[in-house]
């Protein structure tokens, strides 16, 4: 991609007007940068001609943010964020023979596959590993990810998806929850309070359906956006929670959470790994991926859990 160099801003005129902004006073930004305080006034006049716009009000002793200044200042603080990640990354990975950058679901990440995850480390450790959760899909373009696990179709943008495992949701409730619920009355649903993630409003709807079992309430409730939230809600005893069950094999296991009926449902959607074309003969890659896959199969031969997940 052809980039125009007379646009590209200059880092250190970027600290300078980050460091400005936040003190509002020149000399103590001259102070934090060990720079003269002409200098951090030379930085940030250049900024304002090559920006064309005028970045600060001076008023008296002091440095105001203008309107402009204001609207720049948060992607500012962004790119040297970015920045700063770039080159601790490329130190870290200095002294490693190769790298992997993978993106994940949030709560998959955190419940599954972060865990497991010391295994390949351990058979990797000249490996620099990077992982970070996305919730959505992105531009492999844009960000610079070998790999992402997805939940959806097997569609994405500029990429090749592989099928990973199934869906299986089960509802889940605290032992303590289910002994009050079950106290009041003989139907379980009957006034048992439903917990639901914001981005599938009717999971409790389609469940309901496919068993032949009436909900009154299907769609009231606490919301959440994220799986992790609604399994500390559902352990916590706030209500039943529908929760696809590798996300919550050591609560079911441990017995912080139970079964609030034994009937699980397979949702029309999967988990997929996905690799940018770009990067589909990356040897590293490859291998994280048939890793996963050999991953699943433990998971569902240790568990047997297999119609649940597969």
């Amino acid at each position: 991609m052809y980039m125009r160099r007379a646009m590209i801003p200059d880092i250190i005129n970027l600290q300078a007007f980050e460091c400005a902004a936040r003190h509002e006073n020149f000399s103590r930004a001259a102070e934090e940068l060990n720079l003269t305080q002409g200098a951090i006034s030379r930085q940030i006049a250049e900024l304002e001609q090559q920006t064309g716009l005028r970045l600060f009000e001076r008023i008296k002793r002091r440095v105001v943010l203008s309107d402009a200044g204001q609207k720049l200042l948060p992607e500012v603080r962004q790119l040297l964020v970015q920045s700063e990640r770039l080159m601790i990354g490329a130190v870290a990975a200095g002294t490693m023979s190769s790298s992997l950058r993978i993106a994940t679901l949030p709560t998959f990440g955190a419940k599954w596959l972060v865990p497991k995850l010391g295994r390949f480390i351990a058979d990797h450790s000249d490996v620099a590993i990077c992982v970070e959760s996305r919730s959505s899909p992105f531009s492999f373009a844009e960000e610079n990810f070998d790999m992402a696990i997805h939940f959806g179709q097997p569609t994405w943008a500029g990429a090749t998806a592989t099928f990973l495992c199934n869906e299986s949701v089960l509802p889940v409730a605290s032992p303590a929850f289910q002994e009050r619920t079950r106290a009041a009355t003989n139907d379980p649903f009957c006034s048992a309070q439903l917990l639901h993630l914001t981005t599938r409003p009717k999971l409790w709807s389609d469940w309901s359906a496919h068993h032949g079992i009436r909900i009154p309430r299907a769609y009231q409730g606490p919301r959440f956006d994220q799986f992790s939230m609604i399994i500390s809600a559902a352990v916590a005893g706030l209500g039943v929670a529908l929760l696809p069950t590798y996300l919550v094999e050591d609560e079911l296991a441990s017995g912080t959470l139970a079964p609030f009926v034994p009937l699980s449902m397979q949702t029309e959607n999967a988990y997929y790994i996905v690799r940018p074309e770009q990067k589909r003969t990356l040897g590293l890659a490859v291998e994280f991926q048939e890793w996963l896959l050999q991953e699943i199969n433990r998971s569902i031969s240790i568990t047997a859990l297999g119609p649940n997940i597969s």
